[in-house]
């Protein structure tokens, strides 16, 4: 059994949450625009550069922008990004701690989350932007820009998709429902495949669609039961686990527990079915620590 949710955040200033939001939504609709007139121009990645894991110049440009409008609306407030904040020296654990103890409050911005699939012109790509505290997502908005969807959300606010409230069902039954998950910047995770093998055993479809935060955001509107994903960045998820949390999803940590930012794999489903996937996930990745230690 998941374990049970941690003390409420603490509550943030009303007008600090209702000009972030403003801002955050106006920026996610610039840059709907910006993908959209530019997706699939052909660009390609470096010879020594993954495909999983490279920039382009509207990536740089959007978070430039970001950057510049959120240095001016919310001066002190540091901003961390996809394009200019990559670490490869250090761990994820280690850049999230260096990032959360900078200041109370910090930005967190991937300008196109699914690089891969923005570049090929393929359908299915976000904007990604949060503002964060220690508690996790203060601020959340993701741009769906080829469904013309802005995803908006604050914590104790609950989350709108176009200025429509939307608030997850009571979902119990797994059976013929979706799960997302993602690669990792060097492929499959480790455990991957036993994971699939898991769903499909109870009669689940999983997707790999190359948006981590459109993965989670399907899952806030109650299109998918849940998203695993095994590694990621801040930028890449915090955005969407705004959403994710004020839909009514659970957010849980590898070992079950309710996380509001996860640091090391996450899953997020809707709390009827996150005990079944926990277990899928917990069971792959188990017999890869075993391996690894025999």
């Amino acid at each position: 059994m998941t374990a049970l949710p941690s003390e409420p955040a603490q509550r943030v200033e009303p007008g600090l949450v209702s000009r972030a939001l403003e801002i955050a939504g106006r920026l996610a609709n610039d840059a709907a625009d910006v993908i959209t007139d530019t997706a699939g121009r052909g660009a390609r990645p470096a010879a020594t550069e993954s495909p999983f894991d490279w920039v382009t110049d509207t990536g740089r440009i959007l978070e430039r922008h970001t950057r510049r409008v959120l240095a001016d609306e919310f001066p002190g407030i540091p901003v961390f990004g996809e394009e200019f904040d990559s670490s490869p020296g250090t761990t994820v654990a280690e850049q999230w701690a260096a990032r959360s103890s900078s200041a109370r409050f910090r930005w967190s911005v991937d300008p196109v989350d699914g690089t891969a699939n923005y570049v090929a012109g393929l359908p299915w790509c976000a904007y990604s932007l949060a503002m964060l505290d220690e508690h996790g997502p203060v601020v959340g908005v993701v741009a769906d820009p080829y469904r013309g969807q802005i995803y908006a959300a604050a914590r104790g606010r609950g989350m709108r998709a176009n200025g429509t409230p939307v608030r997850l069902s009571d979902q119990q039954e797994t059976r013929a429902g979706i799960v997302c998950t993602e690669l990792t910047r060097t492929g499959a995770w480790c455990g991957m495949d036993r994971f699939i093998t898991n769903a499909t055993a109870a009669q689940v479809g999983v997707r790999l669609l190359g948006s981590p935060a459109l993965a989670i955001a399907q899952v806030a509107l109650g299109h998918a039961m849940a998203a695993v994903l095994d590694s990621y960045e801040e930028w890449d998820v915090a955005g969407a686990l705004a959403l994710a949390a004020e839909s009514g999803a659970a957010v849980l940590d590898r070992q079950g527990r309710h996380t509001a930012l996860p640091s090391d794999g996450l899953l997020v489903a809707a709390p009827g079915v996150a005990d079944n996937v926990l277990h899928w996930w917990s069971q792959s990745t188990g017999d890869r620590t075993s391996e690894s230690t025999g």
